[in-house]
Order: structure tokens, then C-alpha cells, then sequence
């Protein structure tokens, strides 16, 4: 699952903004703009701009909600397969989400090298946000399913 991820988000940040937009197949899947009126009250601060359905259009501004949310869920996920692939020892959480951060930040500035891309703190964030989220879900999960274990073997 890991080096899937990997090799998606290698190829991801090879390509042009142009390449990747996906502003043709929302037009196509998407003609009547269904929620719209909820979206057009969404403004979301980022690199110094405001993004909005009134700033980029209703398309644009949806391929940009989606874009970012993949961010958050793909170094999500990035992350629980460090975490999977690492052993267990004192500092595997930490040790994930540094791991994480190097691949994070290796992508930005790979995506650096690409017409019409830059490298993004901003983006960064987004993906250690996506990756601290999926390593605090495991954290509690465990803790959990630790307690479950201690009180199934009390009984």
C-alpha cells in the first residue's frame, strides 16, 4: 500500500497543474453545480488569498476543496503505512510522523521543479495535519482495543 502511494504521489508532483486539473470532468459529471449555494459561503484563507466560489468559480473552487482534501487523506494514509512497516519501539509514532514531514516536504519541493507548481508550506501543513489526524486515530484505537483486552482477560 505504502510504495502505491509513494509511486501516485511521485507521478502526482511530476505533473503540470494543466495535466492534473480535473475542472473538465467536474463540468462534465457536475452541470447543474449541485451545492453551490452552501459552497458559495465557504471562503477558505490560503497562501495569503482568499479561494472562493466568488474569487475562482464554482469548478475551480471545488477542484481546489478536493486537491487539498487529498492531501489531508493521502499523507493520511502515507503515514499509516510508515507507521505499519515500522517496528514497534519507543518512538514509532514520533519517528512516523518525521518520516512523514521528510516525504511531505520532499514532494513540495520536488513539485518545485514543475511548470505552473511551487512548493507550498502551506501545503506541508495540510499533509502533516492529514498525517498527525491518521496517527492519533491509531493511538486511540490501540488504547482501546488495550483496555477491551485487559477487561476480556479480568472476566
Amino acid at each position: 500500500m505504502l510504495l502505491i502511494l509513494l509511486a501516485v504521489l511521485f507521478i502526482s508532483s511530476s505533473q503540470t497543474y494543466e495535466q492534473q486539473s480535473i475542472v473538465p470532468t467536474l463540468q462534465d459529471w457536475f452541470p447543474n453545480k449541485p451545492l453551490e449555494s452552501l459552497l458559495s459561503k465557504i471562503e477558505v484563507s490560503y497562501w495569503g488569498i482568499t479561494v472562493s466560489v466568488e474569487e475562482r468559480g464554482y469548478y475551480y473552487f471545488l477542484e481546489f476543496l478536493l486537491r487539498k482534501s487529498a492531501h489531508f487523506f493521502i499523507f493520511g494514509l502515507i503515514a499509516v503505512g510508515i507507521y505499519i512497516i515500522l517496528p514497534k519501539f519507543k518512538a514509532r509514532f514520533f519517528t512516523t510522523a518525521f518520516l512523514t514531514l521528510l516525504v511531505a516536504a520532499g514532494d513540495e519541493y520536488r513539485q518545485s521543479f514543475n511548470d505552473g507548481r511551487t512548493a507550498s508550506f502551506e501545503d506541508v501543513r495540510l499533509d502533516m495535519a492529514g498525517a498527525l489526524t491518521a496517527l492519533i486515530i491509531i493511538y486511540l484505537v490501540r488504547k482501546m482495543l488495550k483496555k477491551k483486552r485487559k477487561k476480556t482477560l479480568k472476566e
